[in-house]
Parts: C-alpha cells; sequence; structure tokens
C-alpha cells in the first residue's frame, strides 16, 4: 500500500514550482548582470521574501550585487519575483543608483 507521503504528486508539483523559481532567479540574474555591465566576479543573489511590515504589499524581490572589495548593494522590488519584469527591474536598478 503506497500512502504518497514521498514523491507523490503534491511532492512533483512542489518541485516543479522550486524549479520555476530557480528558473525565474537565473533569467533576473542575467538581466541585473547585462543591465549593472557586472564582470564574472561579481556575485548577484535574488530572493523573493514575505515582508512583515504591514505597509509592504506582501512579497518583495531583493536583489544582492556583491563586488569583490566594495559594499554590498542591495535593490528591493515590492512585487513577486514572477511579476517582475525588465523594465521594473530597470527602475529599481535606476533609482537605488540614484
Amino acid at each position: 500500500m503506497r500512502f504518497g507521503l514521498f514523491g507523490g504528486s503534491a511532492g512533483r508539483k512542489g518541485n516543479e514550482a522550486k524549479a520555476a523559481a530557480k528558473a525565474n532567479a537565473e533569467r533576473l540574474k542575467g538581466e541585473v548582470r547585462a543591465m549593472l555591465g557586472l564582470s564574472e566576479t561579481a556575485a548577484v543573489a535574488v530572493n523573493e521574501i514575505i515582508c512583515a511590515d504591514p505597509a509592504c504589499p506582501g512579497n518583495e524581490t531583493v536583489i544582492l550585487v556583491m563586488k569583490p572589495g566594495e559594499k554590498t548593494r542591495a535593490f528591493k522590488l515590492q512585487m513577486a519575483m514572477d511579476d517582475v519584469t525588465p523594465e521594473a527591474l530597470e527602475e529599481a536598478l535606476r533609482q537605488a543608483r540614484a
């Protein structure tokens, strides 16, 4: 008898969601690298968090750019990672550089 606790359809759906989130993060990392003209020595991290502040809309995408010998720069978008468009990303990077 199999109950589906491990590796059942729910597990596959979770794996698909994780794979989609990873692909989306990789897409955003590539766009950040291109928009900022980053070299391969720079590290880029993209994460989606749930903002605990009542003023936040809920999900927030946080992008960290780490260059050797420089302070880490953080860019925040008040939207889920799935909702980040190239235009919204460019705007967030532009505002943070201003």
